[in-house]
């Protein structure tokens, strides 16, 4: 690695500067199909047609598709697949959709999205927007947003919007979105389409484990789905790594480590020893990496210093799925750094990227020849 390559296949090198075609073209794919919180359904069919052509066995669940290889039970990952946007709640009426009525029983209050609801207000104005048939994901139509504002006595974000006055309610409504590049960063609305993009390619990498992807994260839901099956399927004690894009204030700072580790979130600790190792195997691939929960805290003794509020170290599917199951499952999470938190510029360091399929792969297995990658 000290020339900064990662060999996956014979056909495929991930540089620091550079992703593999096949899966920037996945990535762009996936982008423009909506996601929005709790209208996930036809997104999962796009999701079984690339999974299938990978040689994926593809099982639905409620809010949760099961991709196996032929060794299903050698690692367990989980991304979640829904991303922010509107629902139609009444007549010209639009609200944030994890925000809605139907998700509050499962916000906790100390995730970073509802602390945050009241600065991201204003990153909405002049948003091209598409309304589509859940189900199907049919297109209904285009619009723009021309006002959002806080309302006090629903708490969520209600949106004004031009060009889909036909809307009926319960048609969801998701943002205009495409993948842009520059030589080192790509964006988007990345969260969280962006690692789940990355476990698809995975299968097509050669990938014989188990993926997850999850519906309704946003909302506080989807640890529910997974746990279920686990529920259903699992062993007595299972080892899961949960993936995600992490935000940062500025591009400068998510730059400045490629990964991104956790040992706790707000709900719980995570599993001491498959952190570690996810850690010693991004050392040995001279990866720098942070571990989030311990950046938060040294930020917060400065914030109380300050007489200001301290920051949420914020609620992940793992931990949720950790404080829930008793014991069932634990695990640990893996996370991509970003800036733009939960806007259609999101965007991530390439080189992260880069490095996030490479510590995958190797925790895999997936070979070229006879060499562990």
């Amino acid at each position: 690695m000290n020339d900064g390559t990662f060999a996956l296949k014979s056909d495929t090198n991930i540089t620091h500067a550079t992703l593999p075609t096949a899966f920037v073209n996945l990535l762009s794919l996936l982008m423009r199909s909506p996601s929005v919180v709790g209208a996930e359904h036809s997104f999962f069919r796009v999701l079984q047609r690339e999974l299938e052509e990978r040689g994926a066995k593809v099982t639905w669940y409620e809010g949760v598709l099961v991709a196996q290889g032929n060794n299903p039970d050698s690692l367990y990952l989980s991304a979640h697949i829904d991303r922010h946007g509107l629902i139609c709640t009444g007549p010209n009426e639009f609200q944030y959709a994890s925000f809605v009525a139907g998700a509050r029983s499962d916000l906790l209050g100390n995730s970073v999205d509802e602390q945050f609801m009241r600065k991201i207000v204003d990153r909405f104005d002049g948003e091209q927007v598409f309304a589509y048939e859940p189900w199907s994901g049919a297109y209904r139509g285009s619009g723009k947003i021309t006002n959002a504002y806080i309302c006090e006595f629903r708490n969520n974000l209600i949106f004004s919007l031009i060009g889909l006055e036909h809307t009926v309610a319960g048609t969801p409504v998701a943002f205009f979105d495409k993948l842009k590049m520059t030589k080192n960063t790509i964006s988007g609305q990345l969260d969280n389409v962006l690692t789940a993009a990355v476990l698809v390619y995975l299968f097509e990498l050669g990938y014989q484990g188990t993926a997850f992807f999850t519906a309704q994260e946003e909302a506080g839901k989807s640890w529910r789905y997974l746990l279920e099956w686990f529920r259903r399927f699992g062993n007595s004690t299972n080892q899961l790594i949960v993936v995600d894009t992490s935000p940062f204030p500025d591009a400068e700072t998510a730059a400045e480590q490629q990964l991104v580790l956790r040992n706790k979130d707000a709900n719980a600790p995570f599993n001491q020893e498959l952190t570690k190792a996810v850690s010693q195997l991004c050392k040995k691939l001279n990866l720098s990496t942070l571990y989030k929960d311990q950046y938060v805290e040294q930020l917060n003794i400065k914030r109380i210093s300050q007489n200001e509020t301290p920051m949420s170290l914020g609620s992940t599917e793992m931990g949720r799925i950790i404080a829930s199951s008793n014991g069932l499952v634990d695990g640990t999470t893996l996370q991509i750094p970003t800036s733009g938190y939960h806007t259609l510029s999101e965007t991530a360091p390439t080189e992260a990227v880069a490095a996030f399929i490479c510590v995958l792969a190797h925790l895999a297995g997936i070979t070229e020849g006879n060499e562990r990658v």
